[in-house]
Formats: C-alpha cells, structure tokens, sequence
C-alpha cells in the first residue's frame, strides 16, 4: 500500500526526472535487455537505438510521479500503454522482471545518498500500484477478447491467403485463421500484434489493421524499412501459404461516430488506418475528404482504391500530394512539395473548421499538420492522431 510519506517522496523526485529521466530509462533499458533475454520480444531495437523508446518511458515515469495523488489526470496515457501491452502480450510475471531493474537503475543512476533505501522503498510502492493498476486493466481486455465471438486468447496461428504489393515500398498481407473459425471484429483504426521467428530469435510487432472488419480474415499493409527486420522479414521470407502468429486487435486510435465532416490526413505508410477509417465512414452520408502525401508516384500506394471510392461516393474528395515534382507519366498529384497551410485549406471542406482530423505518418510530418490544423482554427479536441512507435509530443 502507497502511504501519503511514499506518495510526497515520489512527487519530490519530479525535478529529478524532468532533468535526467531519460539517462534514468536509458540505463533501466540496458539493464532490462542485457540480463533478461526472455522479454526482448516485447520491445523494438530500432526504437532503442533511436532513443524514442528510453524517452517515452521517461515521460511516462514523469507523468506518473505528477500525477501520483490523482492518477485520472493521466487521461489517454494510461489506456494507450494498456493497448500496447495488449497487443504484444505482456503477462503479469513480466512486471516484476521491469521492476527490479527500474529500482536498480533509480539507485545507480541517482546514487545512494538521492536514492536512499526510503526513496527506493517508495518507488518500490509507487511501481508496484502501478503494475496491479496495469495488471487489472490488461486482465479485462484479455478477457474481453476471449469472450468475444471470434475473439482468443494469446497468439493464434493465421496463414497468409494472399499478399500483394500495393507501391514500391509497400505490401499488403491477407491473414486467415488456421482453425478456418471466425475473427473478432475490431474498431476502424485499430492495429494487431504480430509474432514472427527470425534466425530462432522471438520477434513482436503492431501493425494497422487496413481494411475493414469482415469476421473471417484480416490485412495489414507494411512498409519495407531500411534496416528494419520485421518489415524485410515480412516482405522477403513471408509468402502466400505462410504461417504467421497473431494477437487480437487493439488500440484507442479509433474513429468515433460524428456528423462533422471527416478529414483524414496521411503520409508515407500512415495511410494504413486510415483505409478502414475511410471504410467505416463511407458506409454513412457524412463529408469526407482525404489528404495523402508521398514522396512520388512509385510509393503511393492504394491510389486505385482511393480513386475508385472517389467514383462511387460523391460526398468523398481526395488529394494527393507529392514531395517530388512528377516525371511526366501517369496521373499528376494535385500539389507539389510540402503540404503548407495555403494548401490543406483549400483542401478542407469548405466554409468551416468544425471538423474532426485525424492524421498519421512520420512524427515531423505530424507536427507539421498539427500545427497548421491549428492555424487554421480546427478546434484542438477534434484533432486526433497516433504514432507507430513510442509516443512522443508534437509541440
């Protein structure tokens, strides 16, 4: 039990991290992965190495400890963490394994006279209400997916039906059940987790979920990133007739039921959820309009869906953008270089900001919409977004 003492001498610890959290996660995570090989699936090199993964449990640490007297200010933080972990299947024995090495590094970070027994005794508490808050919560969504007509528990083996290049980075991978059963259904948004086996190592992804739910298979759309051995796994040694293992569906990133027009902005491969999004929404008579933007023809991918809907749904504008000027073949993008404000507004629908946004892509990408959304006056609650990775801040 978290006593009001321990709750004061973590808040007092606040100014310690703002300063040097990150060194504190940095260390934690060297700790974790060199002595506990068995939770390295649960974690992505490439974000380690980048150090988007050392500074979001920074500021996750950071919010927490500002937060510990009154845990509901943690808003969306708490549930995305949930999701994630959902969706790579973090169980209960992994919580003291994070833990012990949390406490260590508080203690070899900080030093024994900052980090005496009595502090760490209270990070000790303050972790441990942290993990049954976690646990519990996890636990539910378990069970949830369990109990849901379709839904299982842990991984299930999918065989990949089909798989199909959609650009010259990106492929589509259709997933159908071994057992030939039905497949939960999932919100238009939302991503699935996926285990993978390369060179005998345990490899743990999320992927977006990219076509809408229809009970028997899923698909997920992956780019083939530099260096990325998920993606050029999936893409060099995963073929139609593979056996791949899958997590049920998660994620807050969903769209939500409105009247407001729609607008769903991308970049690169964050167009991904958005194709189910655009699914879900054109299944009503509510405005859409559509943004994508890509470096040239050759990696946009999904143009030939995007134009088809266009066809078949008045209510549905598209636009394209491209970063590079076009060659001279095929069809033109409607603007050239970097999506600037002048641009995205006429591309809104016109006459009002009162919309509801959602954007994905690279985070400079992000940033970049995000604050011109906010020039042009789209009220901060109704702009929506997620990162692939670790999340971070756009300001």
């Amino acid at each position: 039990m978290l006593t009001a003492h321990q709750k004061s001498i973590v808040s007092a610890t606040v100014p310690l991290l703002e300063s040097g959290g990150e060194a504190l996660t940095t260390h934690f995570y060297g700790i974790l992965l060199g002595e506990h090989p068995e939770v390295r699936p649960l974690f992505n090199q490439a974000h380690q190495a980048s150090g988007d993964q050392p500074r979001a449990l920074a500021n996750g640490v950071l919010m927490y400890a500002k937060h510990i007297d009154r845990l509901e200010a943690l808003g969306p933080l708490a549930q995305q963490i949930v999701n994630k972990h959902v969706a790579l299947q973090v169980q209960p024995e992994h919580y003291p394994i994070v833990g012990a090495c949390l406490l260590r590094a508080i203690r070899e970070v900080l030093g024994a006279e900052i980090a005496t027994d009595e502090v760490i005794e209270a990070w000790a508490a303050a972790y441990g209400q942290l993990a049954d808050m976690l646990i519990g919560a996890e636990r539910q969504v378990y069970d949830s997916h369990a109990a849901a007509p379709g839904g299982w528990r842990g991984g299930r083996a999918f065989k990949v039906v089909r798989k199909e290049a959609e650009s010259e980075e990106i492929s589509s991978f259709y997933f159908a059940p071994v057992d030939g059963q039905p497949v939960i259904d999932f919100q238009a948004g939302q991503y699935i987790g996926i285990r993978l086996v390369f060179d005998g190592q345990d490899i743990r992804r999320n992927y977006s979920l990219s076509a809408a739910p229809n009970g028997k298979t899923y698909r997920i759309s992956v780019k083939r990133e530099q260096g990325g051995v998920a993606s050029n796994h999936l893409h060099d040694r995963v073929h139609e007739d593979g056996v791949v293992e899958l997590f049920p569906p998660s994620g807050a990133f969903t769209l939500e039921h409105s009247e407001r027009p729609l607008v769903l902005i991308s970049g690169g491969v964050g167009i991904t959820p958005t194709l189910a999004m655009l699914d879900a929404a054109l299944n009503s008579s509510r405005v859409v309009h559509f943004i994508h933007c890509a470096r040239n023809r050759g990696v946009h991918a999904f143009r030939h869906t995007i134009e088809a809907l266009a066809r078949k749904h008045p209510q549905f504008k598209r636009f394209y953008c491209y970063e590079e000027a076009p060659d001279g073949t095929g069809e033109a993008p409607h603007a050239v270089g970097r999506l600037d404000v002048q641009t995205l507004a006429r591309w809104l629908p016109a006459g009002t900001t009162d919309i509801d946004a959602y954007f994905l892509g690279p985070k400079p990408f992000m940033q970049h919409v995000k604050s011109a959304l906010r020039t042009l006056g789209v009220p901060e609650p109704q702009l929506r977004y997620e990162f692939f990775g670790p999340a971070s801040a756009l300001e």
